[in-house]
């Protein structure tokens, strides 16, 4: 689950990494009036999605006075913003984070994320922050310092040590920059989070007072975890999700939307990315990902149909399970259920391996007036649902 810049500082907050001060606002009179409370010249108005690249798609726009906050405001709220990762469809403006502007001498990269290929945490820093970090990370790799984390032990004092050389701020805010590292280690832990990042981590210039900010602040939270953070479930915004993503993550379903024709029914996360790959060697696209869970039912696949269909680029579609805890049969009468009441028009391919398969084809087969076709092998399953797209 991401969060909101806005959200994300105030976390910054309660654990004392520096951050400017800000408010948000919904409106272009709250914006106003939180110009008039930060008593600063100037603020920035920064569109609230959940994406980056927004000061280069036009979202974080600049007032010198409360009437030009408002006005600000205005130009963003109810729009939707694209940038490079959000697609040309863009995402929704429903706030802006009103926040001082600083005189920056240096900008920094500090992240904290999971090395996901060693199943360990990992904390970045690079003297070279900024919008480009992509570009730094893939042409001087060497200028991002890494710092595996051992869960058993955590973040030690070498470690941090290391990092603030890593960042390259000056002598007399080293300790600062010694206290951000270990407050985001805090945050990681206490909040399961999945990714904090803090791009730029500027210094700001001596004419002014010399601190160090997050001036940019990213977390996403660990989905699994939020059972144990009820005040964390009550910032999603679902409105920065896929509308169908979204209703998948609601009926307990992993869904992920990609560009294809073929929607894909599968239990198991690797099964379910095997089972992508084929449909593109075979020389078709993946309408989804789509992981039904290993213990599921048949009420649940009916609602996995129900997700699938809502896409209305979906030519066919691809059944795959392999039955071990969820059993054939079960998956069967789902899949008959489902062609009944959802009055499905599209082909669905099924390929059932495991657990009473004898008996989840013997449904399939004397159902034949439905739309089902079985089919036994998975490339032979995954060239018939290519086949039938393209018709």
């Amino acid at each position: 689950m991401k969060l909101h810049e806005y959200q994300a500082k105030q976390l910054f907050a309660s654990v004392g990494i520096p951050i400017p001060r800000g408010q948000v606002a919904n409106t272009p009179e709250e914006a106003e009036a939180a110009y008039t409370a930060l008593c600063q010249p100037s603020v920035n108005v920064k569109a609230q999605v959940h994406a980056g690249g927004r000061g280069k798609a036009g979202g974080v726009l600049v007032a010198a006075s409360a009437v030009q906050a408002a006005e600000q405001a205005k130009r963003l709220l109810g729009t939707r913003l694209v940038t490079k990762q959000t697609g040309p469809q863009g995402l929704p403006v429903s706030a802006v984070l009103i926040d001082e502007r600083v005189e920056m001498a240096a900008e920094r990269y500090l992240a904290l994320t999971i090395d996901r290929f060693h199943a360990r945490p990992l904390l970045l820093a690079s003297a070279k922050g900024g919008m480009d970090i992509e570009e730094v990370a893939a042409s001087e790799p060497g200028a991002i310092a890494r710092e595996p984390i051992d869960l058993a032990t955590g973040l030690q004092p070498a470690q941090v040590s290391g990092l603030v050389e890593a960042l390259g701020v000056p002598a007399d805010l080293a300790e600062t920059a010694r206290g951000v590292v270990k407050s985001l280690w805090e945050l990681f832990v206490s909040h399961d989070a999945s990714l904090i990042e803090i791009n730029p981590l500027v210094v700001t210039a001596r004419s002014t007072d010399g601190r160090l900010l997050a001036l940019d602040a990213k977390v996403i939270i660990d989905d699994n975890a939020l059972f144990r953070h009820p005040d964390l479930a009550a910032m999603r915004d679902s409105t920065q999700e896929h509308p169908i993503e979204w209703k998948a993550g609601q009926i307990g379903i992993a869904y992920v939307g990609l560009e294809g024709t073929i929607g894909c029914l599968v239990n198991g996360a690797g099964l379910a990315m095997a089972t992508n790959d084929i449909i593109k060697l075979c020389g078709g696209e993946p309408a989804n990902f789509l992981d039904v869970g290993g213990g599921a039912n048949v009420e649940q696949v009916t609602n996995a149909f129900s997700i699938i269909l809502e896409d209305a680029r979906v030519k066919a579609i691809l059944v795959n399970i392999f039955g071990g805890i969820m059993r054939c049969d079960w998956v069967a009468q789902g899949l008959l259920n489902a062609t009944r009441t959802l009055n499905v028009r599209v082909p669905i391919v099924v390929r059932l391996q495991g657990t009473n398969v004898e008996e989840g084809r013997r449904l399939l087969t004397e159902a034949r007036h439905l739309n089902l076709i079985s089919v036994d092998e998975l490339e032979a399953a995954a060239q018939r649902a290519v086949e039938l797209a393209r018709r």
